[in-house]
């Protein structure tokens, strides 16, 4: 079985690639996997980390308004195509699985183009432009949000590392709580903007790490890099890193958390059980705070404006929750209710499936 992924630009986008292109290998060891990517996003540093080949084509922007830069689209993106094209006779793919983002909609075209099945994933619950374009090719969608709305959209989440997904956080939580050097007998609150870190939420809880320490709130906070974070005067400790690459220890130490509204955030949250105060990205489509909405409904989470995060809203807001343990453990047990942890597998069968169908059709059917 041959598998091409275009899932590039950002993690939101290339990490559910990655887990499936693990799932693949694990139904079936012999599968060739490819990732298919652009020069400027993530991809060419996390995937040939994770063992993939990635052949990479030209990145094709769409202007989001009427501008002089809409000529250039047709040229850039016919090679882009071309260049998609080519990937997919290298590799003899027998099925395209994209993901959305730049490298997505020249890989449906030069798919559509050479005749092979396409299998789009939207992990968000507004559809980009590219995924909502691979929708109309095939009829093998998937969703990661249960609210998107997507031509023949099946919802199964989004896939997931297994070292996430088959998490035991409680089982694991003294063990982690000692890797990162934090006491087991206090409750912990993990604070992250992603790998880049976030100034709205390290400046909102450097401001409330007083009274964190004065209620006996451990910190694990991932600062980004360039950051620092001010130094602990008590026995409460407040570990500050730029980056953690564990992040399944991180969700094993953690109590609760602090984080934006991404959707491989939110999806991970839900699968291990952690609630989080969610503070939506202030910019975009307002597609964060979708991404949360259903977790804070169901009562796994709380919802802050990036306006509206300041540190009295910590003390005042929720510093009350975290020192409330069976409070904390309700939204985690309803947290836990909205994970989907299959979502890897069921879209690996999926592609196997199809995968099968097409080898048996009568050619003139193709």
């Amino acid at each position: 079985m041959r598998v091409l992924l275009a899932g590039g630009g950002s993690a939101g986008h290339i990490e559910p690639a990655l887990a499936l292109a693990d799932a693949l290998r694990r139904v079936d060891s012999g599968a060739e996997v490819t990732c298919l990517g652009t020069e400027r996003g993530l991809e060419t540093r996390l995937i040939p980390l994770r063992g993939y080949p990635l052949e990479l084509i030209p990145a094709v922007p769409m202007p989001r308004s009427v501008t002089p830069r809409l000529l250039a689209v047709p040229g850039r993106l016919a090679g882009a195509v071309n260049a998609a094209a080519a990937a997919i006779d290298r590799t003899r793919a027998q099925v395209l699985v994209g993901f959305g983002g730049y490298v997505a909609t020249p890989a449906y075209l030069a798919a559509r183009r050479r005749k092979i099945p396409i299998v789009v994933h939207e992990a968000n619950p507004k559809p980009g432009l590219a995924n909502r374009l691979g929708a109309r090719f095939t009829t093998h969608v998937f969703t990661g949000h249960p609210d998107t709305q997507l031509r023949n959209g099946t919802y199964i989440g989004i896939p997931i590392r297994r070292e996430i997904a088959d998490l035991d956080r409680l089982g694991l939580g003294d063990k982690a709580r000692a890797h990162f050097g934090l006491r087991p007998d206090l409750p912990v609150l993990l604070v992250t903007g992603g790998s880049q870190g976030a100034r709205s939420l390290n400046e909102a809880v450097f401001g409330a790490a007083g009274w964190l320490r004065e209620a006996g709130v451990q910190v694990l906070h991932i600062i980004g890099p360039r950051n620092e974070a001010p130094a602990s005067s008590s026995g409460v400790p407040y570990v500050a890193a730029s980056y953690i690459d564990r992040m399944d220890l991180a969700y094993a130490a953690a109590d609760f958390a602090l984080c934006r509204a991404g959707a491989m955030t939110c999806a991970e949250l839900t699968a291990v059980g952690l609630p989080a105060a969610y503070v939506p990205l202030p910019i975009g489509n307002g597609e964060q705070r979708l991404n949360a909405l259903p977790i804070v409904q169901r009562g796994g989470g709380m919802l802050v404006t990036d306006a509206d995060l300041t540190p009295e809203w910590i003390r005042d807001t929720l510093l009350p929750v975290l020192v409330n343990i069976d409070q904390v453990a309700d939204m985690s047990e309803a947290a836990h209710s909205l994970g989907r942890g299959d979502a890897d597998r069921r879209l690996a069968e999926a592609v196997i499936e199809i995968v099968g169908s097409d080898a048996q059709a009568p050619r003139h059917a193709r």
